[in-house]
């Protein structure tokens, strides 16, 4: 937490897989930190690895487990040996599987071109916050692209975490436009894919502080 401002921009650090790592996006300002456990992704972290992840985050700061299209008992497993405390579901989860867990979630929404992001938030009520990413055939996140902005509805912007394709060079022009309540950020803030850049990471933060509000 890095001001009293209410109306600031939180940002989660999505993709970390070391303990230095998070303390630095934490130390620049990060509001949560995002736990990949979707084994094909280069950004997978261990259960064992991410306890430690966990285990290292100061006071107020959100650990979030990212999982697709997993396996209920494999999630509540995760939950008890990690003590994330927010899921993020980023496949096709529908809202009953969704709502059928203990834990507060975000669902992801990727920005097909007839998708109705009201709709969403309707049918995903319960969630604690839509995650709308780019659309790419066979690729659940982490595209690296960015969709148009202008396609968020104005009157869903406190319930929206922006992502995809977003970079320290873009972040302040897109929460000037979109005025999301978060903004998600991974590969924006790598120096490859799975490793992240502590200076980009530095830089993001700058970007966002620096968005018009």
């Amino acid at each position: 937490m890095n001001n009293m401002n209410p109306h600031r921009t939180r940002v989660k650090i999505c993709g970390l897989t070391s303990v230095d790592m998070a303390l630095h996006a934490v130390k620049c300002g990060a509001d949560a930190i995002g736990l990949v456990f979707y084994p094909p992704s280069p950004r997978y972290v261990e259960v064992d690895l991410a306890a430690q992840i966990v285990a290292a985050l100061p006071a107020f700061v959100s650990a979030v487990g990212l999982f697709v299209n997993e396996d209920q008992q494999v999630i509540e497993d995760i939950v008890k040996r990690t003590n994330i405390n927010l899921l993020q579901f980023h496949g096709n989860e529908c809202h009953d599987y969704c709502n059928s867990f203990e834990y507060p979630y975000i669902k992801a929404i990727r920005m097909l071109d007839d998708i109705d992001v009201v709709k969403q938030r309707r049918l995903y009520h319960k969630s604690h916050g839509l995650l709308l990413d780019t659309y790419k055939p066979g690729v659940p996140g982490g595209t690296g692209e960015t969709f148009n902005w202008q396609r968020v509805p104005q009157e869903l912007a406190g319930d929206i975490i922006l992502a995809g394709g977003l970079t320290p060079a873009n972040v302040a022009d897109a929460i000037s436009t979109v005025k999301p309540y978060a903004v998600d950020v991974s590969g924006g803030v790598e120096s490859a894919k799975g490793i992240k850049d502590p200076e980009k990471i530095t830089n993001f933060m700058k970007g966002v502080n620096s968005a018009d509000l």
